[in-house]
């Protein structure tokens, strides 16, 4: 090679070079982002992430962000919710890896450059499937912030008030994913629909409510710091369980027959259907009495709605219709967007 073809091909390889540099730059810029009280370094913007748990997807979903999903789990039980919200074209173009919680194995071979999931929404330390861990090899973790501990490694979830924890899930997914505008939509829509549930006119006495998750020798529900805290206080009822420090959490029988509440509202998933729930309560001697079983005042929600997520707004305006066509609060002319409830 001559020396003109010795420069010419010296110039085109430092321009490769030069070219991959920039791609490498770029794909490997990363930003701070304070999660559960720690700061971490994510990529700017996530191009393979990995969700778990359908309320999870469904906050990447209203960002826009699922051409940035390398694959999802734990979806199957909200599948109809996530298609109704999002569309079904969206949702079954996503790759689903796993009908449950993920193990570590699966979400590694799918090479996530993020995963986004919570405690008790994915990560567990008995699977060694941890922010911790995966951060070891090379993958951000984000941490739903509902689930966040308020002592490392203690039982108890819950550092902030439900709704502050959405909002704070998606400016930081909006951020990561490059979609902070969009964000900045979804945080500004879910204020003016909390105003205007707000400005509903209010009953003489606050309804209680309490959250049947499932139950067998104990009852599974929800704390104050839970999210359906927040959806039951805006839709104008009072959780019964609002003294409790945790977000889901079990409590007794006597609990629930004690508070004799004026509704009970289901958690729809698989593992213990409405029905065998309603057969439950109407069998249990000092439960069957009960005003809100006695009343059939029932009222079944999907997952999705009531786990931290944007569709948790939507619950409250459903369930605000619910406790007016039940007389329990003044009628206020709102419309539910949407109508989730399970029969």
């Amino acid at each position: 090679m001559n020396n003109h073809g010795r420069i010419l091909a010296t110039t085109a390889l430092a321009a490769v070079l030069t070219a991959c540099a920039g791609t490498a730059a770029h794909t490997t810029t990363t930003i701070p982002i304070i999660n559960c009280g720690k700061q971490s370094q994510f990529p700017a913007p996530a191009q393979r992430m990995f969700v778990n748990d359908g309320n999870l997807v469904s906050m990447v979903l209203a960002l826009g962000a699922q051409d940035q999903v390398a694959a999802v789990s734990s979806i199957q039980r909200d599948a109809g919710t996530l298609r109704a919200h999002y569309g079904a074209d969206i949702v079954d173009s996503l790759k689903s890896v796993a009908p449950e919680y993920p193990s570590r194995e699966t979400v590694l071979a799918n090479r996530p450059d993020v995963m986004i999931a919570g405690w008790s929404y994915g990560y567990d330390e008995a699977s060694k499937l941890t922010p911790a861990s995966l951060q070891k090899d090379g993958i951000a973790a984000y941490v739903l912030t509902e689930s966040c501990r308020r002592v490392d490694g203690a039982a108890a979830r819950g550092t902030v008030d439900p709704w502050t924890a959405l909002r704070t899930d998606l400016t930081d997914l909006g951020t990561i994913t490059g979609h902070p505008d969009r964000a900045a939509e979804l945080t500004a829509d879910l204020d003016h629909r909390l105003t205007a549930l707000a400005a509903a006119p209010k009953p003489a006495r606050t309804p209680t409510v309490f959250l049947f998750d499932s139950g067998t020798d104990t009852i599974y529900s929800s704390g104050r710091y839970g999210a359906p805290q927040a959806i039951l206080e805006a839709a104008g009822a009072r959780n019964i369980l609002d003294d409790v420090d945790d977000t889901w959490t079990k409590v007794s029988w006597e609990r629930l027959a004690a508070a004799d509440p004026d509704a009970i509202m289901f958690v729809d998933y698989p593992g213990q259907s409405y029905a065998q729930k309603v057969d439950l309560l109407r069998s249990k001697p000092g439960i069957n009495g009960l005003r809100a079983v006695r009343d059939s005042r029932f009222f079944n929600l999907p997952y999705a709605l009531w786990t931290s997520g944007p569709l948790n707004i939507d619950a409250a305006e459903q369930i605000r219709a619910q406790l007016e066509a039940w007389n329990l609060v003044p009628a206020s002319g709102l419309t539910p967007r949407a109508d989730d409830a399970v029969r």
